[in-house]
């Protein structure tokens, strides 16, 4: 599984880290009639299936699929939760994968609630170094060094990536150990659509270790200017 990880980072490196993720929910976002329900239906379905008592299904933002351990909550985008795509049952039997982790207490669970606070963490200081650091060096009286504030900024956004490839296994898990078994075992999806669900999981997996590296390509490409 690793080997499989590493090329998918490469790619991500080489092609650009959100596109690919981006592109692969897109383009099996497309309604079916021959999908047994909504997103949103499956992710009810699942909960009560799986005995979640605590666990609510909730809409969120477009685009801001996850569950939230501390409200226990499946939270999902409007097209996910009304959608009736493959990438619609995908997303929410990924998430509610997650849930099944939490709840059930695994041991898998345990990385996104031991990282998850480092990851926003690093992800706010380097928000805060790029843009106040100039400021800091005023009040500081210390000499601006646009090497020093990128080799900083840089360190920081690298921080996030390296948190979120930590917490990979979990999502990993919710993606393969969770949501591909019952979405293949539960007759949820046609069978030879499966390939396809694949690759949407994969792209489930690996959406926070893509947003944090579109991050550092930003701040990159901002110093290079």
């Amino acid at each position: 599984m690793l080997w499989i990880v590493g090329i998918v980072i490469a790619l991500l490196l080489f092609v650009g880290p959100s596109a690919w993720v981006k592109f692969t929910l897109k383009r099996y976002a497309t309604d079916r009639d021959d999908l047994a329900g909504t997103g949103g239906e499956l992710a009810t379905h699942l909960v009560k299936r799986f005995e979640l008592n605590d666990v609510k299904v909730e809409a969120a933002q477009e685009g801001q699929d996850h569950f939230d351990f501390g409200q226990h909550a499946v939270r999902l985008s409007p097209s996910v939760l009304n959608g009736r795509s493959l990438t619609a049952v995908a997303v929410a039997a990924h998430e509610v994968g997650h849930a099944i982790a939490h709840e059930k207490k695994q041991k898998i669970s345990h990385l996104s609630t031991r990282y998850l606070p480092l990851a926003h963490m690093a992800r706010r200081i380097t928000a805060g170094l790029l843009l106040g650091w100039p400021a800091i060096t005023l009040l500081l009286h210390l000499p601006y060094a646009v090497p020093l504030h990128a080799l900083v900024v840089g360190l920081s956004g690298l921080l996030a990536v390296l948190v979120q490839v930590a917490i990979l296994p979990e999502e990993w898990d919710a993606s393969f150990n969770k949501a591909l078994p019952i979405l293949r075992e539960g007759n949820y999806i046609p069978q030879e659509d499966l390939p396809k669900v694949k690759k949407i999981l994969t792209a489930c997996a690996m959406t926070y270790v893509a947003a944090a590296l579109i991050k550092v390509l930003f701040v990159w490409r901002w110093f290079k200017r």
